[in-house]
């Protein structure tokens, strides 16, 4: 029996470690926000979004979450999951981590 999928977590300063070929990251922060600045490789689709959005992605890539600090996509990682999402992890620390280091 397969366990239920659950969201995993993983610190944003080590984020690239988790790239590979299909990953897809999503930054959930607002469009004020993503305009200060963002990691490369990421989509755009604010939180509030993603139910109306989530088509945009593959649920069977892994999918890394990125947000200010962790909280939002924690949230969002909930509900990829939630929704059949089986790959998720959140980025833990978020741009604040991000840039700090």
């Amino acid at each position: 029996m397969n366990p239920e999928p659950s969201m995993k977590e993983h610190p944003v300063t080590d984020y690239q470690a988790l790239l590979g070929e299909g990953t897809q990251l999503v930054d959930v922060r607002e469009a004020d926000e993503v305009a200060q600045g963002t990691l490369p490789e990421a989509i755009h689709i604010p939180l509030g979004d993603l139910p109306s959005r989530m088509g945009e992605l593959d649920s069977a890539r892994q999918t890394l979450l990125l947000c200010r600090s962790g909280g939002r996509s924690g949230q969002a990682a909930q509900f990829l999951v939630q929704n059949g999402f089986g790959d998720v992890t959140n980025l833990v620390g978020g741009m604040l981590a991000w840039a700090d280091q």
